[in-house]
């Protein structure tokens, strides 16, 4: 079994924690109100249901149910033990305490994905000390340093090398005990007809990929002479742990620093992150794949602004061109850093530098609106009509899309400019451009909106606000305790998170939010508990509106009772028992009675 850490460790962990703080490095947070709100996490959606209460020190999403303090927030998204969330945090907040991480294997961990990564782990340290280290890898070293790089960056990348023989990898593996059908299917190892295996890295400089985690989950190869037949990248192939769609390379490393700046860089390959790494820290790129909607989650729970630095050739043009279009209509806003003559991040800065590249190029992006009209432009020759009126027709439907008044001037007078149309007749031909606008908005304005929550019945308002309540403290929690008597709660959930609290104080838990949360051993009831403990609550609750609650309660309880006599009065009309239905009758009576007059 896992070690224990002490309570009054882990209250003390909690207590000098800011849930905000936390969570704030992994989701962009608002404040509204009394809470901050963001795109949750756990699940993707265009509008922030994700709530973290500073004041309860807790967070839930009102789309998708997660919820629970600082511990479980570390342990869902990061996928961690309790041990190693409340480790994590101890060591941000200086708190020293003895725990060694226990040597079994957790029950929830999955074996193959943990074979998995050690594999990866061992042969990136193997690349990089051959890289570093090694008279094998001192021509690739030579080639990178040539490009650029420094040996700083090499270092923090963990940028390496493999060798060109056929089974350095697959030996290792196997003498290190690992199965080598597994890593097979971890894209390490490529199987022959004899069913012997080979590497699949070979001859390469090698780029280890890490997930949002930083765990290294792949690994993508440059080849640095060139061979017949033999692509210049080689990526890891799709696996349950590297799948493109979803990974952003440098996205754990860039997670605060996008949070400090506002903003994130977007580069079109790894190559340009790591050369730009000394002065643009705020750096993701995809993996030579087009930007997903999985990618775009990714940023915007971190930011709402973009710049988008491609390429400069016309591959890297139409990308960032498309890019731009799924960005902004996910919300966002884009800004794109454009190079000169045809020109790559990563050759610019060997060029020029990286201090050049962020003040020349990265703080002059130019708007979304400004590049379309480059884009738009470029090719075209303005000097003859047809040039001009295909300019003008592909640019006035962008002009009409803007919201603002003044954009909308600046550019008519800047489209006026470059082809010596005249303003006015341009504006004129703007409006005919305005009733598709105009239909838009309608559409979007007619969308109905989200159905609302099902109204309470009188005993689930009761026993909601019941726990909600007994969660703020002790004290209140024995006097519901008190009320409740032989009553139970009607919905299981809530039942069990009420025997749950009763166990908690008994054995002396201090009633926060938080901390209670932590004891209960099931995440869905964590969730549950959580939302509970997001009502809106009265600072102070009288005894009164306490044993209201307890009324409606035992009120379905009674109700609930007379239901099952009704139901066995019709079973005995059934059968024509005129007795037993003469005396269920009387009694069904009674207990109507007894029940309106209590409740009046």
């Amino acid at each position: 079994m896992p070690e224990r850490i002490p309570e009054e460790v882990v209250d003390q962990i909690r207590l000098n924690t800011d849930i905000v703080d936390v969570i704030s490095e992994y989701v962009q947070l608002k404040k509204q109100g009394r809470n901050y709100f963001g795109l949750c996490p756990f699940h993707g959606e265009n509008s922030p249901s994700f709530s973290v209460s500073p004041e309860k020190q807790i967070f839930h999403c009102f789309g998708c149910g997660a919820g629970g303090n600082v511990f479980t927030f570390l342990m869902d998204h990061n996928g961690m033990s309790f041990q190693e969330a409340v480790s994590s945090l101890g060591e941000k907040s200086d708190i020293q305490f003895d725990f060694s991480s226990p040597k079994e294997t957790e029950p929830h961990v999955n074996l193959e994905e943990k074979a998995q990564l050690e594999a990866i782990s061992l042969l990136e340290k193997l690349f990089h000390h051959l890289l570093m280290n090694t008279e094998e890898g001192h021509e690739a070293l030579e080639y990178l340093l040539d490009r650029g790089f420094n040996e700083s960056q090499l270092n923090q990348y963990k940028v390496g090398w493999a060798l060109p023989g056929w089974e350095t990898a697959s030996k290792l593996l196997e003498k290190k005990g690992f199965d080598l059908s597994l890593m097979e299917n971890a894209g390490l190892l490529i199987k022959r007809d004899d069913g012997t295996y080979f590497d699949r890295f070979r001859n390469r400089v090698m780029f280890p990929i890490e997930d949002s985690k930083g765990r290294t989950v792949g690994f993508s190869g440059r080849i640095i002479t060139p061979e017949k037949n033999e692509p210049k990248y080689l990526n890891s192939p799709e696996t349950p742990l590297f799948q493109k769609n979803t990974l952003l390379f440098n996205f754990h490393r860039a997670r605060g620093q996008i949070r400090k700046e506002k903003y994130a860089v977007l580069f079109e390959g790894f190559a340009d992150v790591i050369a730009a790494s000394e002065t643009v820290s705020n750096a993701v790129a995809t993996m030579g794949t087009a930007l997903t909607k999985q990618h775009i989650q990714q940023i915007k729970r971190l930011t709402d602004t973009v710049i988008i630095c491609y390429d400069g050739d016309n591959a890297g043009t139409e990308a960032a061109y498309k890019a731009s279009i799924e960005l902004a209509a996910n919300g966002l806003t884009v800004r794109v850093a454009r190079l000169p003559n045809g020109m790559d991040p990563d050759d610019y800065i060997q060029k020029f530098g990286s201090e050049k590249f962020k003040a020349e190029i990265i703080q002059h992006a130019s708007s979304l609106m400004a590049f379309k009209m480059w884009y738009f432009r470029n090719g075209k020759n303005l000097q003859t009509e047809d040039g001009r009126l295909s300019y003008i027709n592909a640019v006035l439907p962008e002009i009409s899309r803007l919201s603002s008044a003044v954009e909308k001037e600046l550019y008519l007078k800047q489209l006026s400019d470059d082809t010596g149309v005249s303003f006015s007749s341009l504006e004129e031909q703007l409006t005919s451009y305005m009733p598709v606008q105009k239909e838009t908005q309608v559409r979007q304005e007619t969308v109905p909106p989200p159905k609302k929550a099902a109204i309470l019945k009188a005993y689930q308002r009761a026993e909601r606000y019941l726990l909600a309540y007994m969660m703020t403290g002790n004290e209140t929690a024995y006097s519901v305790q008190d009320l409740m008597a032989d009553l139970s709660f009607p919905t299981d959930d809530y039942q069990a998170i009420y025997t749950y609290l009763l166990a908690y104080m008994e054995e002396g838990g201090s009633l926060e939010p938080g901390a209670f949360i932590e004891y209960l051993p099931d995440r869905h009831l964590r969730s549950t508990a959580t939302e509970l403990t997001m009502l809106e609550l009265n600072a102070e609750v009288t005894k009164g509106e306490l044993a209201d609650y307890i009324n409606e309660l035992d009120k379905f309880r009674q109700v609930n009772v007379i239901r099952k006599k009704e139901a066995e009065l019709k079973q005995a009309e059934q059968i024509n028992d005129i007795k037993t239905a003469t005396a269920l009758g009387m009694e069904i009576f009674q207990l109507w009675k007894a029940l309106k007059g209590q409740h009046r």
